[in-house]
């Protein structure tokens, strides 16, 4: 068979296979799966010191948030166009290498503008290159996917990460403090000054690291009474 033909081959099955459509029902699930039945945090369990640790305010939580969204989907793209070209004996080493540059990036930026939000996060910002989730998705996804489906993969993960952070910090903020912060704006009361004068008080215990654990077991609870398949079989 000469050149000619096998290239006239080629792009004759190429025609006949149709094209994968953007938003086909397999990409939409790369993003719908994470924010419920494949949740990060609640079912995979991963990435759950974030939880924890900055969701006393819903401000931090929607900047780490944020923050996650960036990392994760500017991280997947690169491993995905560089998935080719790395060797696999050095491929976790270039990962650190990405998400870390990606991170001091974004720590950068809100030292500049947000430095306040910034101050509070702390080391938290930067042990975003430590994040199980991240680190998880270049590996298990984006090492071996397109573009495409790399970024709608990161983009649905940072999706379920982030309303659950944002869940527990508003559930931790309006007991807590009475209150609901948002990035550039601060905190607004939530809980009518009636109430308190009524005999309201704010839950302190809510503003300690326990309570978002408690929270998030809620959630855990919640989901498996709707969905009885992530119920675990001992």
């Amino acid at each position: 068979m000469s050149t000619e033909t096998a290239t006239v081959n080629k792009e004759v099955i190429k025609e006949a296979v149709p094209r994968e459509p953007l938003f086909s029902a397999k990409n939409k699930r790369l993003i719908t799966d994470p924010l419920n039945d494949d949740n990060p945090i609640t079912v995979q369990v991963l990435g759950i010191c974030s939880a924890l640790a900055i969701t006393v305010q819903v401000q931090q939580a929607v900047v780490m948030s944020l923050s996650v969204i960036f990392v994760m989907i500017f991280g997947n793209l690169t491993i995905s166009a560089l998935r080719n070209v790395i060797p696999s004996r050095i491929r976790i080493i270039v990962q650190l290498v990405v998400v870390a540059a990606l991170v001091i990036l974004v720590n950068e930026i809100l030292k500049a503008y947000l430095p306040d939000i910034s101050e509070k996060l702390s080391v938290f910002v930067g042990l975003i290159i430590t994040n199980c989730i991240i680190m998880g998705r270049f590996e298990a996804f984006a090492m071996g996917n397109k573009l495409w489906p790399s970024g709608l993969d990161a983009l649905g993960n940072g999706l379920g990460y982030a309303w659950i952070l944002v869940v527990v910090a508003v559930v931790r903020e309006v007991f807590g403090s009475g209150a609901i912060s948002f990035p550039g704006i601060g905190q607004i009361k939530f809980i009518p000054q009636s109430f308190f004068e009524a005999g309201y008080m704010n839950n302190n215990l809510m503003i300690l690291p326990p309570s978002a654990l408690i929270v998030v077991g809620i959630i855990i609870w919640i989901q498996r009474t709707r969905n009885p398949k992530l119920i675990e079989e001992n």
